[in-house]
């Protein structure tokens, strides 16, 4: 069978076999493509360098940082009391200096220092809640628009390492390591 004609199936060069072997092989270039560029972009995201372990300055001047000095609520209480009890109840039917009066004074100003334990619990939720940021120069960047929000002691994390908030010499605001 020397002189015979190959089959269709057996031909190199026929037209399904040709068709075959394009589709394949622009498969196999898709695939490539995709996975070096998966490989290339994963390679990109472990060059984040960690920012140095030194001590960075916030601002030269650490007035107006939030959490400093703190409020009283007790005190403020007892103001409150004070000032209620020096005026004529709202009510005309409460006489002033009586023990209706008293308990007037009494239950409203316990609002109010309700209201501010309330609100000093939440300063103090927002003071401990940990900062997360990708880079230094976006820490403080955020640390220097938002200062009043930070307070002494607050940790903030850049790129894996603990930073905590603190003043300086001279009295800066400055973002120290949490260990040298």
């Amino acid at each position: 069978m020397a002189g015979a004609a190959p089959r269709a199936w057996e031909c190199g060069d026929s037209r399904r076999n040709r068709l075959y072997r394009n589709s394949r092989g622009q498969n196999m270039r898709t695939i490539l493509l995709v996975v070096t560029a998966v490989m290339t972009s994963a390679g990109c995201a472990h060059t984040r360098q960690p920012p140095e372990r030194k001590v960075y300055v916030i601002s030269d001047d650490s007035s107006g940082v939030g959490g400093a000095g703190g409020y009283d609520c007790a005190e403020e209480q007892i103001k409150c009391f004070d000032r209620c009890w020096n005026r004529a109840p709202p009510l005309t039917s409460i006489e002033r200096g009586s023990g209706k009066h008293h308990e007037y004074c009494t239950e409203e100003c316990r609002k109010e220092y309700m209201e501010c334990v309330e609100e000093q619990e939440q300063l103090e939720r927002e003071r401990k809640k940990d900062r997360h940021f990708s880079n230094i120069d976006a820490a403080l960047e955020w640390l220097r628009n938002h200062k009043t929000e930070v307070a002494i002691g607050a940790v903030v994390v850049v790129a894996g390492v603990a930073f905590v908030v603190a003043t300086g010499g001279g009295g800066a605001l400055v973002l120290a390591p949490l260990a040298l």
